[in-house]
């Protein structure tokens, strides 16, 4: 009898010892870590948008990053990861757990892009840059710029919806398509067009449009020091007030369309086009830039003053002399002619 109960005892106890040692192999594949990113700390596991779980799994395989992928897919099995595969940017930590990287996965609790666009001209470019930073493709954006349709709900048209892109940086999720991102760059604009900034164009009779217009010929000219943008803002308002011809040289780039000119010719001044501020009074049909935040506030803020002419220093410090008279600004133009010529800038 003795013997019998010995045995049992032997017997509770062996169960009760490969029981603990189950439990701790379950707890470590469960809790310990299983993500190894070498010398980093941190990295960014990509599912693409119709991902599933074998592309997670070919993902997770090609870059290495698991110690022990049957513990991960084990514990993934039990979770019914394969289930809930969400597209997405997921941050990845050294020394993570299959059980945070797995509860990370199915929650689709994403990483934020920092989406950055600026110092741009056509929609074409902020296409390409938008599709460097998020999974929408730049084909898709730019289809969606030149649908007429699409653009009209925003009430722009397809030249003056660059109007609504303010150049900033914003937090986006990375599987963000084109028209999702196109409806957050509305309400960014809808945001930024506060009644006061509006109260402000009104008082100058540009309309919220025409502001952006001005602004990026602003930009244009003076990209190099936000401090002077006022003033070149004020002088391109007194001649619109005045009913004078703008004459801006990069409306004329914009015009010819090779925006590595860097001397504008007389004989550009006669190209046809309604972006020939040479040719053509008041503003151009639509912004030749995407301006930035503070060009656009130094067209509602515009320096108040009586210049009329401007013309950049022949110091090539990116700042300009501005004058009231056309003799005045004759001087300082042959001045800027003769330092071209002395650099040997032809076009």
């Amino acid at each position: 009898m003795k013997k019998k109960i010995k045995i049992l005892l032997i017997g509770i106890i062996f169960l009760m010892l490969a029981g603990l040692a189950y439990s701790y192999r379950f707890y470590k594949q469960i809790y310990t870590s299983n993500i190894h990113l070498g010398d980093k700390d941190k990295s960014y596991l990509y599912l693409p948008s119709g991902s599933s779980y074998s592309d997670l799994q070919d993902s997770l395989s090609k870059n290495n990053y698991l110690i022990d992928q049957n513990s991960f897919e084990m514990l993934a099995r039990i979770k019914n990861l394969p289930s809930h595969i969400r597209a997405g940017r997921y941050l990845l930590k050294n020394g993570m757990s299959n059980n945070a990287l797995i509860n990370r996965l199915r929650s689709g609790q994403q990483a934020p892009v920092r989406v950055t666009f600026n110092n741009l001209r056509t929609s074409e470019q902020l296409a390409g840059r938008i599709a460097m930073q998020i999974e929408a493709d730049s084909v898709s954006i730019i289809q969606l710029l030149y649908d007429r349709d699409f653009v009209a709900q925003f009430g722009f048209d397809t030249q003056t919806i660059k109007s609504m892109f303010l150049p900033n940086t914003y937090e986006f999720y990375w599987n963000t398509n084109a028209e999702k991102f196109i409806q957050r760059m509305h309400r960014e604009y809808q945001t930024f067009w506060t009644d006061k900034r509006h109260e402000q164009a009104a008082k100058i009779n540009l309309s919220a449009e025409q502001v952006s217009v001005l602004a990026s010929i602003v930009q244009a000219e003076q990209a190099a020091h936000n401090d002077e943008k006022a003033r070149v803002a004020g002088l391109y308002i007194n001649r619109l007030q005045k009913r004078m011809l703008l004459q801006s040289d990069p409306t004329l780039v914009y015009a010819i369309g090779d925006f590595t000119i860097k001397r504008v010719l007389n004989r550009d001044k006669e190209i046809e086009s309604p972006y020939n501020t040479y040719k053509y009074t008041g503003l151009p049909p639509a912004p030749i830039n995407f301006p930035e935040l503070s060009s656009i506030d130094a067209v509602l803020n515009y320096e108040k003053h009586a210049y009329i002419f401007m013309c950049a220093k022949d110091d090539f410090s990116g700042y300009h002399y501005f004058s009231k008279t056309n003799a005045q600004h004759e001087v300082y133009a042959r001045r800027y002619q003769k330092a071209l010529n002395k650099q040997g800038i032809r076009r």
